[in-house]
């Protein structure tokens, strides 16, 4: 146990700095690849756009945002030509975001770059150390109920 006067574990700063690593990982990588203008919410978003056109409203709820949110996440893609808008054909209230040729592009570059870490990492850990880090990411994800069912969907390491 403890001494009170030894300082609390800070678990979270921790986990904090290590997305603030990873994110700055795919920020070098891409600007390597002539993406200088990469944003943190471009990895989920790029990669559910390549699965083809996307509501607004769904995307922010993919996203975990609101509507609002999404616009500005969208906004930005339309700036740096990663996406355009457009009226769905069957319900013109709705309104599509669907990847430009630069956007196309730019989403394969993201997610090379996302396996291409992925890569990188598995391969310079013990599988038992990447095996006990997904239980503990688990751990943190399963105390707020709106993440785990899309954590879920993400695999455990292979063994």
């Amino acid at each position: 146990m403890a001494s009170a006067s030894s300082p609390p574990y800070l678990f979270g700063d921790l986990l904090a700095l290590a997305r603030l690593s990873w994110i700055r990982q795919m920020s070098d990588r891409l600007g390597q690849l002539g993406y200088a203008d990469y944003r943190r919410s471009d990895a989920i978003a790029m990669r559910l756009l390549r699965r083809g056109p996307i509501p607004v409203g769904r995307l922010g709820a993919e996203l975990g945002v609101t509507r609002q949110a999404a616009r500005k996440v969208i906004e930005g893609l339309e700036r740096r030509d990663y996406v355009r808008t457009e009226r769905d054909a069957r319900d013109t209230r709705v309104l599509n975001v669907i990847l430009t040729p630069a956007g196309a592009a730019y989403a394969r570059a993201v997610v090379g770059v996302i396996y291409a870490l992925n890569r990188e990492f598995r391969a310079g850990v013990d599988p038992a150390q990447l095996t006990a880090a997904d239980a503990v990411l688990r751990a943190v994800i399963a105390m707020d109920s709106d993440l785990q069912n899309t954590a879920a969907l993400i695999g455990p390491p292979a063994t």
